[in-house]
C-alpha cells in the first residue's frame, strides 16, 4: 500500500467516530469480552480488488491484537466466491470494525473495477485512463490509489499540482492567449499548464501558446481525430467529457494520449464483498 498510514488512520478514525460514537449497543451488550471469532472477506462478484490493506487496518486500529491474513492483494482480479482475507480476534472488535472496513473496501474495489473495465477497452491504443478531481470529500487519495490499482493513472491531485485553464478561467480572463501569457509570467518553472478547448479554433490558439497539455472538451471521436492530426505531437492531448464504457474505445482510437473520466470516482458502484464469521 502506497498510502501513508497517518492518512489512512485519519480516514478510519473519522469513520469509526461517525459509526460507533461511544458504544455499540448490540455488540457491547450481547457479546462477552472474552469471545473470539474468525471471519472471512468473500467476494460476491467478479472485478479488481483495491483497499484490502486499508480495510484490515480498520480492525487493528480498533484492536491491535486482531490478526489479519491476506490471500488476494490490491490490483489482483477476484471472482465471485473468492476468499480475499481473514481476520481473527475478539468478536467485539471484529463486529465493531466490520461496517467501516467493508465501506472502504467496497468503494475502493468499485473504483478499481470500473477503471479496469475502461483500461481493458483501450487495449491496443496509446490512451491512458486517468481520474479527475471529482472525488468524495476526504477520500481523494484513497480513490486515486484505487484508480492505479485498476490499471489507470492519476491526473493532478489538487489545484497546486498544475495550472488548468478551464472554460470559466478563459471566459473570465478574456482569451486563451492572454490567460496563458499572464500565467507564464508568474508560474514556477516546475509547473505545467493545461488548457481546455472546445473547438478547432481554440485548439490552434492553445498550440500557438505552447501549452503542455490541451484538453479536448466534449468532442466527438471524429473531432478528436482531426485535433490529433492538427496537433501532430506538439502537446499532450486529453479527451474529457461524457466518456463511458460504451464509447471509450472510439475515443481511444482517435489517437489522444489521455482520457479523463470523473465517473470512476464520483459515480462508481460499490463492489459486492461480504464479511462472514465462520461458525
Amino acid at each position: 500500500m502506497l498510502l501513508p498510514e497517518f492518512y489512512v488512520d485519519d480516514v478510519i478514525k473519522r469513520a469509526l467516530e461517525e459509526d460507533i460514537n461511544y458504544i455499540d449497543l448490540a455488540t457491547d451488550l450481547l457479546i462477552s469480552e472474552e469471545d473470539t471469532s474468525v471471519a472471512e472477506f468473500v467476494s460476491k462478484a467478479d472485478g479488481v480488488l483495491a483497499g484490502i490493506d486499508c480495510a484490515l487496518r480498520t480492525f487493528t486500529f480498533v484492536d491491535s491484537s486482531v490478526k489479519c491474513e491476506i490471500f488476494i492483494h490490491d490490483g489482483e482480479k477476484v471472482k465471485k466466491g473468492d476468499v480475499i482475507a481473514k481476520v481473527e480476534g475478539k468478536t467485539r472488535s471484529i463486529l465493531k470494525a466490520e461496517r467501516t472496513s467493508l465501506n472502504i473496501l467496497q468503494h475502493m474495489s468499485g473504483v478499481a473495477t470500473a477503471t479496469n473495465r475502461l483500461v481493458d477497452a483501450c487495449v491496443g491504443t496509446k490512451a491512458s485512463i486517468v481520474d479527475t478531481r471529482k472525488t468524495l470529500p476526504g477520500l481523494r487519495a484513497l480513490e486515486k490509489y484505487a484508480v492505479t490499482a485498476g490499471g489507470g493513472r492519476n491526473h493532478r491531485f489538487n489545484l497546486s499540482d498544475a495550472a488548468m485553464l478551464k472554460d470559466n478561467h478563459i471566459d473570465a480572463y478574456g482569451s486563451i492567449t492572454g490567460a496563458v501569457s499572464a500565467l507564464k509570467s508568474k508560474i514556477g518553472h516546475m509547473a505545467k499548464i493545461e488548457v481546455e478547448v472546445r473547438n478547432k479554433e481554440e485548439l490552434l490558439e492553445a498550440l500557438n501558446c505552447k501549452c503542455d497539455v490541451i484538453m479536448l472538451d466534449n468532442m466527438t471521436p471524429e473531432e478528436m481525430t482531426e485535433c490529433v492530426k492538427i496537433t501532430d505531437g506538439r502537446a499532450v492531448l486529453e479527451a474529457s467529457g461524457n466518456v463511458t464504457i460504451d464509447n471509450v474505445a472510439a475515443v481511444a482510437a482517435s489517437g489522444v494520449d489521455i482520457i479523463s473520466v470523473g465517473a470512476i470516482t464520483h459515480s462508481v458502484k460499490a463492489f459486492d464483498i461480504s464479511l462472514k464469521i465462520k461458525k
